[in-house]
């Protein structure tokens, strides 16, 4: 299978078949950040009576020529009060109370004195000032929030507000996690070899991954062995909706996942990408589930990741699948290394209303050069067509942090 372009294999990867959106159920005090798989409609008015918006003294707009009101009595908040406004007289409310019958304005308690049983008026205000009509915040049978909002602060607030204390949410993914190679080291492990690192490529992959919304089940590192590998894919798939792996998928003699993940009975869609970095990607569907399976390099990984398993799981979610982008205005010259799409590790910047590119600090090397990624750093992105850039053009920028 020949290289194809980013753009095609980003076509594909949309036309991959991941079912419908599985849901469950989940208690509000659950529900931060999962995505929601129904509609919330209003089933009332809220308020459902004209409301104080301030503490003050409510009454008949007509009567503040005469200067000075009779107070009749207190309306605390919460409370079943029947006392009603008449001509000339007022009753104290308090913020969030139910005005009285009777009134249709709120005078604030700065605007008045207060002398024994009455108030003089000492700054006037509106017809129906500082009352919340009836549905101000929402009316019955209004959509508050559709299906496929991810669920934020505002969202629960509002749910609490609808008395919601079960929600439909999308189920999250199972993504299994896997980093091959006999040179990887996991945490806590002792090295014996200079040659042995740390892995950090299954524990990258697992932060990326929860933070889309699935749930990660990490299964930790395999040494390049063939029947090793083979019992970790399977172990994985009859576990996982999406397996992801590190490793094992360029053309050394020892990259043995590429060819062992068409003999798991899996075909596989994308295989090589003119993209820098990370060409060697391979995308492998089985049934209905799925395998990544990415370079070993840590900022190789670590991008193709956002790429292409990302989106993958975005479409699990019922989410839309692409990434959110930027358009920035490059602060100095950019010189390609490639003829392939690059994705670049750069610094955003907001100013004077529009967002800036530049690349200060980071280091060009290798593709194993993680700590790029540090400091909010996002990608910028140069298509194939692309050759240098000059200062002042515009370019797309990734934003990892809105993923």
């Amino acid at each position: 299978m020949s290289f194809i372009s980013y753009e095609a294999s980003q076509k594909i990867l949309e036309r991959l078949d991941v079912g419908t959106v599985r849901t469950e159920k989940v208690f509000l005090s659950d529900a931060l950040g999962r995505v929601l798989a129904e509609d919330i409609i209003a089933d009332a008015n809220a308020p459902k009576h004209p409301t104080s918006a301030m503490d003050g003294y409510a009454f008949r707009h007509r009567d503040l020529e005469s200067g000075c009101l009779e107070i009749r009595g207190d309306n605390p908040a919460g409370s079943d009060n029947t006392l009603c406004v008449s001509a000339g007289t007022c009753i104290k409310t308090f913020t969030g109370s139910v005005m009285p019958e009777g009134s249709d304005t709120l005078i604030p308690v700065e605007n008045v004195t207060v002398r024994g049983n009455t108030i003089i008026i000492n700054e006037q205000v509106r017809l129906g000032e500082h009352v919340r009509p009836v549905g101000e915040s929402y009316q019955a049978g209004e959509v508050l929030i559709r299906r496929g909002t991810p669920l934020g602060f505002a969202e629960i607030g509002v749910l609490a507000g609808l008395n919601r204390v079960m929600l439909l949410v999308a189920q999250k993914p199972r993504v299994a996690i896997v980093a091959t190679g006999s040179e990887l080291l996991d945490l806590g492990e002792t090295a014996h070899t200079a040659s042995q690192i740390r892995s950090s490529n299954n524990y990258t992959i697992e932060a990326l991954v929860r933070t889309a919304g699935a749930q990660a089940v990490q299964l930790g590192t395999i040494s390049d062995d063939k029947n090793s590998i083979t019992q970790g894919f399977e172990n994985a798939l009859a576990t996982a909706d999406i397996v992801i792996s590190t490793g094992g998928v360029s053309v050394g003699d020892y990259d043995f996942v590429k060819d062992i993940v068409p003999c798991l009975g899996a075909e596989v869609v994308v295989k090589g990408v003119k993209i820098k970095p990370g060409q060697h990607i391979m995308i492998a569907q089985q049934g209905n589930k799925f395998i990544v399976a990415l370079p070993g390099f840590a900022y190789s990984s670590t991008v193709t990741c956002m790429l292409y398993a990302i989106p993958l799981i975005k479409r699990f979610l019922g989410l839309p699948s692409h990434l959110n982008r930027v358009e920035a205005t490059l602060k100095k010259p950019f010189q390609k290394r490639s003829k392939k799409s690059e994705f670049t590790a750069c610094n955003l910047s907001f100013e004077a209303g529009r967002y800036w590119v530049d690349f200060d600090d980071k280091k060009i090397g290798s593709s194993a050069i993680l700590t790029n990624m540090l400091h909010h750093a996002a990608l910028m992105i140069s298509t194939e067509e692309e050759g240098d850039l000059e200062a002042g053009m515009n370019v797309h920028v990734i934003v990892p942090d809105r993923l």
